[in-house]
């Protein structure tokens, strides 16, 4: 009948569930990254757990339901990551309650407040990283496996791969961006690159397991 909307597109509620939390990952990523957490004798930002689940999210994606479709995640990543960074810059230029401690807003300040370098070079690094990592990981598949087939311990060990090369990219590019010049950066570069590439091989892999398998459990069901 005329005058009648059109029935709503379905989409598959594993893919919508991963693009939900997709989102939420590329907002915390930066926030958690101010903490740096000791893993033995090596210190990282603790921004790389959030972005290794960018990582395995995007790994998941393409083995289900194509690298085109994980590459569109990669792209719409940036919507959440850029409001957050306007809403952020926002709360930032209003005064605080009168009634807030002033230590809150020291700290609050302090968390958020980042520097121009460091803003420009988390979505460069999140841009090429990620789309580096879905390139790697469709491309070590074959193109005789078709999407939503395959796994087993090839899949995973894809998914160590894509993520470890992805992870030293990432790291080489966002301190450069945004530390070089302001002080010696080759240890820094070093250390993280190392427990980012210990951190895909041990996480990552189990993990895409994990996301795959439910994927495929829930994968006749939409959202």
């Amino acid at each position: 009948m005329s005058g009648l909307s059109p029935a709503p597109r379905s989409v598959p509620l594993p893919l919508f569930a991963f693009a939900l939390l997709y989102g939420g990952m590329t907002c915390i990523a930066g926030v958690l990254g101010f903490k740096q957490v000791a893993l033995g004798p090596l210190a990282v930002e603790a921004g790389i757990f959030a972005f290794l689940m960018l990582v395995v999210i995007s790994s998941s994606v393409a083995q289900l339901y194509g690298a085109a479709t994980a590459n569109r995640m990669v792209r719409w990543g940036f919507v959440p990551l850029a409001l957050s960074i306007v809403l952020i810059g926002i709360v930032l230029s209003l005064p605080p309650a009168p009634t807030m401690p002033a230590e809150n807003v020291t700290a609050f300040e302090t968390v958020l407040t980042q520097t121009p370098r460091i803003m420009a070079a988390g979505p460069v690094a999140y841009f090429v990283s990620l789309w580096l990592n879905v390139k790697i990981f469709s491309a070590l598949r074959g193109s005789a496996e078709r999407p939503g087939s395959g796994g087993g311990w090839w899949m995973l060990a894809r998914g160590a791969i894509a993520s470890a090369l992805s992870q030293v990219v990432d790291t080489l590019i966002f301190i450069t961006l945004a530390f070089y010049g302001e002080f010696p950066i080759g240890p820094l570069l070093l250390g993280q690159a190392l427990a980012k590439v210990a951190l895909s091989i041990v996480l990552v892999p189990p993990l895409i397991a994990l996301f795959v398998g439910l994927g495929r459990r829930w994968g006749d069901k939409t959202a």
